[in-house]
């Protein structure tokens, strides 16, 4: 029961990076033609479905309406509202629980000298659980506690770019709170995001290959143990059934390992010491000895 958990877990966590990244292009193509006072076509690459809902959003705040005739169209154009004395914000409202997440929002800000801020809303364990359970589809609480495990609360202190961030307890409500709120939003529509000055910006262009390379010795490391693990299983005569089954965990803790260390890599911009088949066998061991026990 567990395994299934954490599975449903990292399919919906990849399920929602790319849903994630899709609509921030979607946004990012917005902006594009807001700031050159274009008309809005729909992006190349879309998923329609996800298109349509994001343009939905933007015609119900009245920042787009269709061009006369173009409405029935699967190439509809959309004309931008341009009021200049109106601030315009983008609500991002997601989980966001690992700042490499977050981080890739502000990096749009600063590409396109955008004010930036964060509202994390603080929660307890308990009350997310009692919260879950009232909800028409709950998700299983395995998902829930590893979602807390995984939350990166912002730190101004040590991370310059959260300096706008706002944290809020979400079992209370005040007047003091909506009046922060409407504070941060201010701050951060006075002061955008500056952009990167070239040698700043080469540096991160490295620190992003160096990254990219770890990742992907990472990768062909784990693979090779997820093969000599389902060697050894072979081995020990595990039935077909069992070995498709132990592969299916493995590759679904691959899945979940890689992505944490991705996280990791992008926090730390620089590469991480650590010897990654030692530190997946140690999360994988529990997952091996349940089948060999067995026999």
């Amino acid at each position: 029961m567990h395994c299934r958990g954490v599975s449903m877990f990292v399919a919906r966590m990849s399920h929602w990076r790319l849903y994630r990244h899709e609509l921030l292009l979607y946004l990012e193509h917005f902006l594009q033609n807001f700031i050159k006072g274009c008309h809005y076509s729909p992006p190349p690459n879309r998923t329609e479905t996800t298109w349509k809902r994001f343009a939905c959003y933007l015609k119900e705040q009245e920042l787009i309406y269709p061009r006369t005739g173009t409405e029935d169209s699967a190439s509809c154009q959309y004309l931008i509202d341009f009021i200049p004395l109106r601030p315009i914000y983008f609500i991002l409202d997601d989980n966001f629980y690992y700042r490499s997440m977050r981080y890739e929002v502000y990096q749009l800000a600063r590409q396109y000298t955008l004010g930036f801020c964060q509202l994390f809303l603080d929660c307890q364990a308990d009350v997310c659980l009692e919260r879950n359970s009232q909800r028409k589809q709950p998700l299983p609480e395995e998902t829930i506690h590893a979602m807390v495990q995984k939350m990166e609360v912002p730190n101004p202190e040590k991370y310059a770019w959260e300096q706008n961030s706002l944290i809020l307890k979400t079992t209370e409500c005040s007047v003091e709170d909506n009046l922060q709120v409407l504070d941060l939003l201010s701050t951060a529509l006075e002061n955008p995001v500056k952009p990167l000055e070239e040698n700043t910006e080469v540096k991160e262009m490295d620190r992003a290959i160096c990254a990219a390379s770890v990742l992907h010795q990472a990768d062909q490391a784990v693979r090779r143990a997820v093969s000599q693990t389902m060697k050894t299983a072979k081995d020990n005569n595990l039935t077909p059934k069992e070995m498709k089954s132990l592969a299916d965990e493995l590759n679904m803790l691959k899945v979940e390992f890689l992505e944490d260390l991705r996280h990791r890599e992008n926090e730390k911009n620089n590469q991480l010491n650590m010897n990654v088949t030692s530190l997946f066998s140690q999360q994988s061991d529990g997952i091996v000895k349940k089948y060999l026990s067995e026999k």
